[in-house]
């Protein structure tokens, strides 16, 4: 259905988006929503502006600008869709122009906005007051010879597309940056635009920013190319207690050293041993991974060390096993614990004697294999409680590496999760904003009992819940956010000043505001008797009813306080 805004109608109650701002000032934070913002000095930002300019030339600078504001406006778009979700199409639209407002950018008067969202049809005009812009060019740059308002511009832009499902373009048709008396935009569909494809490229990733990212693109393929050839993958990470045990990995991957990696379930064990295989001299070898936990005991020695026909029913022909599939190179034995006593008997001379016997056969096979283990559980304990051999625990045991778990190498998860990201955007064939600010700091305190396989179940998770071009938030990665410390919180009250607040999306009680006020008692019982008093028309038995007390007991109250004597 089309709309209309007409000059006249008010804009100004915005205190929806006013809610959304939170102050952790202990924390050192400031939200909006589920994004992180700063608050910065303007001179800060003039002389950045300025060194842009004089570094790129203008044209470069200016889609710089437009682009930082286009990202800008696509996270404010998709936060008033949610904030707004049964309002109207004019309500929803306007929170850019408020948000606008709110974050000091620009005060903005609409002054004619056309709008139908099931046709695409848009046309908005609006002028812009004490944009920050011009305010940096007058102070740095002084005037300019084109409109100024490059962040503004892109932000529009940005918001109002999305807004409107279609590629919306603004211009400002005058600008105080460069000497006109107002700044004034005017948005419509970029094929009413005569130029509109031409400014399209503003959104585009300038031309040196392609080559650059070709040719670093260019570099991480020949950098991964050579070191699979050198054998050195090691997973995602670059955290200390990580590089620690690629350290050590690379170490022991030279020689046919056994090696047992211990850590929590979900760490990225197989990840870790692949490591050892590839840096290792059998990486042109087979690399086979067994999951001892998952083979049922009386098939397990089949199925490691393979079978003859006829060697027990339903062995209907021979069929080698997983060691001598894995001749040359290396196989991985996860939950090695879960062997059964005569697996164990049988993995040991494989690592004493480098040779294996079928079941139901006794012919001696040479088997040529490194084999890397990996527990969740102490084997140490196991051997205690009679459930491993002690001769195989000292086998397997050479060259033990503890990988650690994911809440000891948080500085990983941020790289963790743009990896999963990439992999479930091309999974469910979309393209999300990546995880908010607030629920990328959620994963950042949150323990990971599952460790990497529980963040990558997790990313899935609000990878299939968040729609295109929208933040993945707290809520999306979790059925129920894990419990936190509560932090202070302060906002923004209605005449704009900081003070102590709630949660987001919890009313402060007026007990809670009086208290967090410094209001005294004395203050709440006199301002409460003269209101009461005012009610009743100076009369003290009627106030006396409407604050539920006796006549005498409110006449010693005010006289008292000597509101009686006043009146």
């Amino acid at each position: 259905m089309a709309v209309s805004y007409k000059p006249q109608l008010s804009y100004s109650d915005f205190r929806d988006l006013k809610d959304q701002i939170q102050f952790q000032s202990t924390e050192g934070k400031i939200w909006f929503g589920e994004q992180r913002m700063l608050l910065m000095n303007l001179s800060s930002l003039a002389a950045f502006r300025r060194e842009i300019v004089n570094s790129m030339g203008i044209e470069r600078a200016k889609g710089f600008f437009l682009r930082l504001g286009y990202l800008s406006g696509l996270k404010d778009a998709e936060l008033a869709r949610k904030l707004r979700p049964h309002c109207g199409e004019l309500d929803i639209f306007l929170a850019g122009p408020q948000l606008h407002s709110l974050k000091g950018m620009v005060k903005v008067v609409p002054l004619e906005i056309d709008l139908d969202q099931e046709t695409g049809d848009f046309y908005g005009r609006f002028e812009w007051i004490d944009s920050w812009e011009v305010e940096i060019c007058k102070t740095e740059l002084g005037l300019m010879k084109e409109p100024a308002c490059w962040v503004l511009l892109g932000y529009a832009c940005a918001y109002t597309s999305s807004f409107m499902g279609r590629e919306i373009i603004f211009r400002e048709v005058s600008c105080r940056g460069c000497g006109d008396e107002k700044c004034v935009i005017e948005g419509k569909p970029a094929e009413q635009w005569k130029d509109g494809k031409e400014f399209s490229r503003y959104f585009k990733a300038d031309p040196i920013i392609e080559e650059l990212y070709d040719l670093q693109e260019q570099l991480n393929s020949l950098r991964s190319s050579f070191q699979r050839q050198e054998g050195q993958y090691y997973g995602i990470g670059q955290s200390a207690s990580y590089n620690k045990v690629c350290r050590m990995i690379d170490k022991a991957a030279q020689g046919k050293v056994s090696v047992l990696l211990l850590g929590e379930t979900g760490v990225g064990k197989e990840v870790i041993a692949r490591s050892v295989h590839l840096r290792s001299a059998r990486a042109d070898g087979p690399f086979i991974a067994v999951n001892c936990a998952a083979i049922p005991p009386d098939l397990i020695e089949a199925e490691l060390f393979g079978v003859e026909k006829g060697a027990y029913t339903g062995a209907n022909q021979s069929r080698e096993g997983r060691f001598e599939r894995a001749n040359g190179g290396t196989i991985f034995l996860d939950e090695v614990v879960e062997l059964t006593p005569r697996a164990q008997a049988t993995l040991l001379r494989v690592l004493q004697e480098s040779e294996l016997e079928r079941v139901g056969d006794n012919r001696t096979r040479k088997v040529n294999v490194r084999v890397i283990a990996a527990t969740n559980e102490s084997l140490e304990q196991a051997v205690e409680d009679g459930r491993f051999r002690a001769d195989l625990f000292y086998r397997l045991n050479v060259f033990p590496v503890r990988i650690p778990p994911l809440r000891e190498r948080l500085e990983d998860l941020p790289l963790l999760a743009g990896h999963f990201l990439e992999k479930f955007h091309a999974q469910y064939e979309k393209r999300t904003l990546g995880l908010s600010d607030k629920a990328l700091a959620l994963c950042m305190n949150y323990q990971w009992p599952g460790n990497i396989r529980e963040l990558e179940n997790v990313i899935e998770r609000g990878v299939i819940l968040t729609d295109n071009n929208e933040s993945i938030s707290q809520d999306a990665l979790f059925v129920s956010p894990p419990p936190s410390e509560p932090m202070p919180i302060e906002r923004i009250d209605a005449d704009g000043n900081v003070c102590i607040g709630q949660a987001a999306g919890k009313e402060e009680s007026w007990s809670d505001h009086i208290i967090n006020s410094g209001i005294s008692l004395e203050e709440v019982e006199e301002t409460l008797m003269r209101q009461a008093m005012e009610q009743a028309n100076q009369n003290v038995s009627g106030a006396a009813r409407i604050l539920g007390l006796t006549r005498p007991a409110l006449a010693y109250r005010l006289k008292k306080t000597g509101i009686l004597a006043e009146n």
